[in-house]
């Protein structure tokens, strides 16, 4: 799963110290992972178990589980009434189902600080795209809002990976849609019989790109800045994609998604060192945490005995 280090303008743990959080993050999933597989994996030899005695020893393994998520995340079940899936492959969507209210919790939220979010993002289904099918290397800044000259300026979603940062314009309608690239101003969009002009998206990557490329200057971080026009559901016509961005559609899809997922990288100290300027340059929104509420520095899917 890749991990979400910033949210909009709402405070993050890894702008507190983005060399800690996310080698903690990989290290405490894959003990998480560990443990449920174990219990998943060693289910079949605990049905001889009487019900009674099956109900104790469930809860005794699953007293943990979600503890502190629970009263943030609407709607979340009793963990002692959940059972298991079936399959290995279902276990592995149930466990990233699992993690990602941990991750919005990390990127909420500091030690002393906590910032209000909206629940709509327990839902967003592009944000849990971004994060649960792409590598635990990868850090995601989900339309940050950047801080320049004390002015907000939105940004686009941006992917910090171990060999370079990707700023992605994300373009989807109903699949019998069709855009088509115009100029660097205006792109047309054709549905059925009826056809409209809108800006380009160009526009808004560009001006991400040119904060990027400065903050990075500013520090002296050699580091390659990318654009990409993203589209997984509809066909993108053009003559040839604008200098240094790609145009990704639905037919090339399958080939860029296929080449983020199969990198095989360590997290690189320059992705971290970029990745550090750019979120001191985000705005944060935030409050004092009470004095009673205490934070957990780690997460845990599955308890101990």
């Amino acid at each position: 799963m890749a991990q979400l280090i910033k949210l909009q303008n709402y405070i993050s743990r890894y702008e507190w110290n983005i060399y800690r959080y996310p080698s903690q993050y990989i290290r405490l999933k894959q003990e998480n992972w560990n443990k449920l597989y174990y219990i998943w994996s060693n289910q079949e030899n605990q049905q001889h178990v009487d019900d009674e005695e099956e109900k104790v020893t469930r809860f005794s393994k699953w007293k943990s589980f979600m503890k502190r998520s629970q009263e943030s995340e609407p709607e979340s079940e009793d963990p002692v009434q959940q059972e298991l899936p079936h399959t290995e492959t279902e276990l592995k969507y149930y466990f990233l189902d699992k993690i990602y209210p941990f991750q919005l919790k990390w990127a909420t939220s500091t030690i002393s600080n906590v910032s209000f979010m909206d629940q709509k993002y327990y839902k967003d289904a592009t944000l849990q795209y971004f994060l649960q099918r792409f590598p635990d290397t990868y850090l995601v800044m989900y339309y940050p809002i950047f801080n320049i000259k004390n002015a907000p300026v939105d940004g686009e979603i941006v992917l910090i990976s171990p060999v370079g940062i990707e700023i992605i314009y994300l373009l989807e309608d109903d699949r019998n849609t069709v855009y088509t690239v115009k100029d660097e101003r205006t792109w047309t969009k054709r549905h059925e019989r009826s056809e409209s002009k809108f800006l380009s998206p160009l526009i808004a990557l560009k001006r991400s790109e040119k904060i990027i490329n400065s903050i990075l200057s500013k520090y002296d971080i050699s580091f390659s800045v990318t654009k990409t026009v993203l589209s997984r559901t509809n066909r993108i016509d053009f003559v040839s994609e604008p200098y240094n961005t790609n145009i990704i559609d639905k037919f090339s899809y399958e080939k860029w998604f296929e080449t983020k997922r199969t990198l095989v990288s360590p997290l690189k100290n320059q992705q971290l060192k970029a990745a550090e300027q750019l979120l001191n340059h985000c705005q944060s929104s935030s409050v004092k945490r009470p004095e009673w509420e205490e934070d957990d520095q780690s997460f845990t899917i599955v308890g101990e005995e």
